[in-house]
């Protein structure tokens, strides 16, 4: 530690006072920290004036951004005392919002700045390798280039993290970094990483393999969709890469993350860019930013931060172990206490020459134990469980850590059996046990997923074996007045860890949970009259009746056999099964041209005698109640009812009565007798979508309150095409899509079985 006993006693001025008459320009105030800094400022420095860089988002000014956040619990406490009105005073006489975008190109400073905060980052421990540069490290210096600009001399306070000390072991001096990266080099490369690995990603065995997946998950929805998920595979494989390009990067200087290794690059270009302007400069390092112990009020905490996903995770009951070592310090502080030690530090700037760092943290005079932690969170739940739906509470599990070796042995092992579950759920034939068991392997799939990922993100962090001291923002807070010292609290020692945790912060990130369990209800199907025509489209195979086309040719063809004929033809359909399997995932058009073949030298008078004699009694045995239903009910509410369907017309006329339009497949005709050919190509896939929007635009139809129908997934197009889209007794892919966008889903219950075919007379002899 490097000692500063010619340092000059601190005067005992108020924090307040110190910042009187001053101008302070504060970065991220739209994020966590940014916005409580500043909330802070304008709730207790009166005399202080404040600049905001704010970048212009989705429309809206950074001026409107700002007043976005009033109605915030961060401005509460100020809330309460002059009300909205007067804090939107406040902000006209004594905040200036300076639009513009540091990752890019910061806009002209005021040149009368005397303290700069800079909060902004990415907030990502895994970002893309080039976004970690481009924000922590390019946009750091772009933006304290345009205060040097400026005219400015601030003091520059800089906002890292207490990790940027990176993969190390004992104690942490608040010093300089002692590494010798070139910044400027790793940032070039980590830019023109994005253009190898987007180069790399357009490669034609690639570019095959992307479409081979997208086509084996798709190729029944169209080759559009096909194609767009093809790319989005490629653009999800350029993210990963470029993650796992800074990942590794990082870990082989000595930095577990790109999050770290960037900020540390960000420190080394603000010391070289301040000590070349001979500007007062103090790097801030934070450990790990938590909800706030007491300001704007107790658990106060906004977005998803580093602890919340484990905490959560845990309380679900879905992290049977975590990587970590028990005895490892966990160095948590709380936000209001960052807030408070960056006013006091920016307060108090150092000598130009002589860099001031301070570790705002906990783990040197409060240390929290990793194990200590996980039993303070499991005191919580155990006292307040979270509900399982259907099922009472959760039974949080027991944690023995067995070491990041066992843990990551279990992991593997559960990887391969979700993935060999997952396998097999998605190929079984569609029922409600389907989709039951399809949603039980993505929930354990899911979990799974979660531990991989977190694991491999917090793992360097739950076994670090650092003690990162903080003798000098100690020293800090103890030059302060008594008055500021209770004001502003920012001594870790302070901290009571059973109150923080058990009380404070536990039930606050616990608590939009607990209310999304309470109130989140399944989607449901509202049917409503509207002014403009809306359309209420069906499917018929799996929707509305549990069969076919193979099906109602059987109907039909054993209904016109003599009964000892009909071995012979059973055979040739079923044995054919497998053909039409593999034509049907391939695509449901081919399907249909195959099938349908079946119906050549066929005439067209027998088949409408069959379909109206035999097969429509059958049809309407096996119609489902509940889509009657609905369909009524669109009826009475003034919408156009369409059956859309991939069966021949005439084996839809006996349930057309249930429609204002009826759209089916057309089979060619040729001398009264059918070819064995379609007259059109099948609506099938995307072709459904693309009829409808037709459909749509020529009637005048609102499709944003539209409703389709189906039970397939290769109707996603259609389905994705309308406002209501419903999901009905789905396969499971379509179960897959639906959940994850909230769709509606029903079952609508069928008769089960084949109807009773009459059998011919044996002819008397």
């Amino acid at each position: 530690m490097v000692e500063r006993r010619d340092r000059p006693a601190r005067r005992r001025t108020s924090l307040v006072r110190a910042l009187a008459g001053k101008r302070v320009l504060v970065t991220g105030v739209t994020g966590f920290l940014g916005q409580a800094v500043f909330g802070r400022l304008l709730e207790d420095f009166p005399e202080t004036r404040i600049a905001l860089l704010i970048r212009p988002q989705l429309g809206s000014s950074g001026r409107q951004r700002l007043e976005s956040l009033i109605p915030r619990p961060t401005f509460d406490p100020l809330r309460a005392r002059v009300g909205n009105d007067g804090i939107l005073a406040m902000l006209d006489e004594r905040v200036e919002v300076i639009e513009g975008d540091f990752a890019q190109q910061p806009p002209d400073l005021p040149g009368d700045l005397d303290v700069v905060i800079h909060c902004a980052a990415t907030v990502s421990f895994d970002p893309p390798i080039d976004e970690g540069f481009q924000t922590n490290l390019l946009g750091a210096v772009r933006f304290y280039e345009a205060v040097l600009a400026s005219g400015s001399r601030p003091h520059l306070v800089h906002v890292s993290t207490a990790y940027v000390a990176g993969n190390r072991k004992g104690v942490i001096p608040e010093a300089t970094l002692d590494h010798r990266v070139d910044w400027r080099a790793e940032a070039e490369l980590a830019l023109q990483a994005r253009r190898d690995v987007e180069a790399a990603s357009r490669r034609p065995e690639l570019l095959d393999e992307f479409l081979a997946k997208a086509k084996r998950a798709h190729s029944r929805a169209g080759p559009q969709t096909v194609a767009d998920d093809a790319e989005e595979r490629r653009k999800s494989w350029v993210t990963k890469r470029l993650v796992n390009y800074g990942r590794a990067r990082a870990q082989t200087l000595g930095w577990p993350d790109n999050y770290t290794f960037t900020k540390a690059m960000g420190e080394r270009a603000v010391e070289e860019l301040a000590g070349q302007a001979n500007l007062p400069l103090s790097i801030v390092r934070p450990s790990i930013i938590e909800s706030a112990l007491a300001h704007p009020h107790p658990g106060w905490i906004e977005g998803v931060k580093m602890a919340e996903p484990i905490i959560l995770a845990y309380g679900r009951g879905t992290i049977p172990e975590f990587p970590g070592i028990p005895e490892g310090i966990v160095d948590i502080i709380p936000v209001d206490f960052v807030v408070n030690a960056l006013l006091a530090i920016a307060a108090h700037p150092p000598e130009p020459e002589s860099p001031a760092y301070y570790h705002v943290s906990s783990g040197h005079r409060n240390p929290l134990q990793y194990k200590g932690l996980y039993e303070l969170v499991r005191e919580y739940f155990q006292e307040h469980p979270l509900p399982e739906r259907g099922k009472g509470t959760v039974k949080v599990p027991e944690w023995s850590f067995p070491g990041a070796l066992r843990v990551e042995r279990l992991l593997t092992t559960a990887e391969k059996l979700v993935d060999y579950a997952d396998k097999i759920v998605s190929h079984l034939p569609k029922s409600r046990k389907m989709r039951d068991l399809v949603g039980r392997v993505d929930r354990d799939k899911g979990r799974v997923e979660f531990v991989r990922r977190y694991s491999d993100l917090y793992g360097a962090y739950t076994e670090a074996e650092v003690i990162y001291t903080d003798d000098r923002t100690h020293e800090l807070f103890r030059s302060l007045t008594a008055a500021d010292q209770r004001r502003f609290p920012f001594d870790s020692a302070a901290i009571d860890w059973h109150h923080y945790l058990v009380e404070v912060h536990c039930p606050a990130v616990t608590m939009g949970l607990r209310a999304l369990s309470s109130a989140r209800v399944k989607p449901k199907v509202q049917v409503r009259e509207r002014e403009q025509l809306v359309l209420a489209l069906f499917d018929v195979e799996g929707t509305i009746l549990p069969s076919n086309v193979v099906e109602s040719y059987v109907w039909a063809r054993m209904a016109d056999l003599e009964w000892h004929d009909w071995p012979r033809e059973l055979l040739d359909v079923f044995g054919h099964i497998p053909a039409y399997l593999l034509a049907d995932r391939r695509d449901r058009g081919e399907f249909l041209r195959t099938f349908f073949r079946r119906y050549e030298g066929a005439s067209v008078e027998g088949i409408d005698r069959l379909v109206d004699e035999v097969v429509s009694e059958f049809m309407l045995q096996k119609v489902s109640a509940a889509a009657v239903r609905r369909i009524r009910e669109h009826r009475a509410a003034g919408h156009r009812t369409i059956c859309i369907t991939a069966a021949a017309e005439p084996f839809v006329r006996p349930i057309a009565p249930l429609f204002d339009v009826v759209v089916a497949a057309r089979l060619a005709v040729k001398d009264g007798v059918y070819t064995g050919y379609l007259a059109e190509p099948p609506l099938v896939g995307e072709a459904r979508a693309a009829w409808l929007r037709r459909y749509a635009a020529e009637e005048g139809a609102d499709l944003k309150h539209s409703y389709a129908y189906a039970d397939s997934h290769s109707d996603l197009s259609l389905l994705r095409a309308v406002g209501n889209p419903v999901a009905v007794s789905p396969d499971a892919a379509l179960l897959r899509v639906a959940r994850r966008r909230r769709w509606p889903i029903e079952e609508w219950g069928m008769s089960g079985g084949m109807p009773r075919v009459r059998f011919p007379k044996p002819a008397v002899r």
